[in-house]
């Protein structure tokens, strides 16, 4: 006994000694970012491939049909202009001096029809005179059908003087017409966005197939839409009068609602990039979209479907086959399975597999993260 009372110290001290061995040596619980379950709304959406950009609902890129030098330009860049209103005009001074040449010529065979109709008029009376005559025995049948004939050829010179104003009129028309070529006028109202070309310089109209920079850029910028492009195989997925939210790049934080008005009955093909199906979005409240600038780059949400109060969780904290790592009371990570509903790239519904209040680790990417791994919680967001 004496011996076990003087081993006994030495015994308390080695076990202490393992204790604090094993203590020191024990595996250190991983720092975890979790995300309380919780419940709140959930759509499921699709995104635009690459970005769209804001359209004119009429744009018009005005070219001459004609050649010629500028001669006015009534316009500048940033000028708001009316349907009907001349923007451009190319030296036509040849043109007015023969449309004055072509007024003298109607002028001159309208008076012709005059002279030639009154002369008709008066033989007609003549002849209807000679055959009063012939009738009382006054004058022979023969001065009859020569007054006669003299009133057709007359009446036939003022049908002829009609047909030489038609003439003029057609003459007059066609070299108005000529005219009208070297005009550039604005068929709808709108803005001047860019003009190319000054006084002075040769207007050049645009050979068919061979581009060439417009003389004036028209945009009527009171209608605005949003065309963007959608990957080909979600394209059976999109239909008119779906719900859109709209952002720029330009205007971070804000948000425009809109409604897919067409998608494009065929597919796009750009080389080195996804095929895609262009769809076309109108905004909501068209005054909201005033002011936003032609060819801001745009996305586009469109919304397929909307459930307001599900059970959800973060999408990132997803892994593969639809399996989750829970925190849980004891400290220890544990896997799951979902069945999951809608979806998109921030929110999945959850159908089954989960509660309300469940801790969901969303820093998967830390090392140590893994299933049966004691855990600490160093960051928590609610799931509302």
């Amino acid at each position: 006994m004496p011996i076990l009372r003087r081993l006994l110290p030495y015994a308390l001290a080695a076990a202490l000694l393992l204790l604090a061995g094993w203590w020191l040596s024990r595996p250190q619980p991983v720092a975890v970012v979790v995300h309380e379950v919780g419940r709140g709304p959930v759509e499921a959406t699709l995104s635009n491939t690459r970005a769209g950009e804001i359209e004119a609902c009429q744009r018009t890129r005005m070219s001459t049909i004609v050649g010629g030098r500028i001669d006015d330009l009534l316009v500048k860049e940033g000028d708001r202009v009316q349907a009907g209103q001349v923007l451009m005009r190319l030296w036509n001074r040849d043109l007015d001096a023969r449309m004055a040449v072509n007024r003298a010529q109607l002028g001159a065979a309208r008076e012709r029809q005059r002279e030639a109709c009154s002369l008709a008029a008066n033989a007609e009376r003549e002849a209807e005179r000679q055959a009063t005559l012939v009738q009382r025995g006054f004058v022979s049948a023969s001065v009859e059908e020569k007054a006669r004939t003299e009133a057709r050829a007359r009446r036939a010179t003022c049908a002829g003087a009609a047909a030489d104003i038609a003439t003029a009129e057609a003459q007059l028309a066609a070299t108005a017409t000529d005219r009208e070529r070297t005009v550039l006028v604005a068929p709808f109202a709108g803005t001047v966005a860019k003009i190319t070309g000054e006084l002075g310089e040769y207007a050049t109209p645009s050979p068919p197939g061979v581009p060439t920079p417009p003389a004036i850029d028209l945009i009527d910028d009171s209608c605005l839409y949003v065309k963007a492009p959608m990957d080909e195989v979600d394209a059976p997925r999109i239909r008119p009068g779906q719900p859109v939210r709209i952002s720029f790049e330009a205007l971070p934080g804000r948000h425009f609602a809109g409604t897919v008005r067409r998608i494009a009955p065929y597919i796009t093909a750009v080389e080195k990039q996804a095929r895609t199906v262009e769809v076309d979005v109108y905004f909501d409240q068209p005054d909201e979209a005033r002011g936003l600038l032609v060819g801001y780059s745009a996305d586009v949400e469109i919304v397929l479907d909307h459930r307001s109060d599900v059970l959800r969780i973060p999408t990132a904290a997803l892994r593969e086959g639809n399996k989750v790592l829970v925190l849980g009371a004891d400290g220890v990570l544990a896997e799951r399975g979902l069945r999951t509903g809608l979806a998109n790239w921030e929110q999945t519904e959850v159908l089954e597999g989960l509660a309300a209040g469940d801790l969901l680790v969303t820093s998967l990417e830390r090392a140590g993260v893994a299933a049966g791994a004691h855990a600490v919680a160093e960051a928590a967001t609610a799931g509302h």
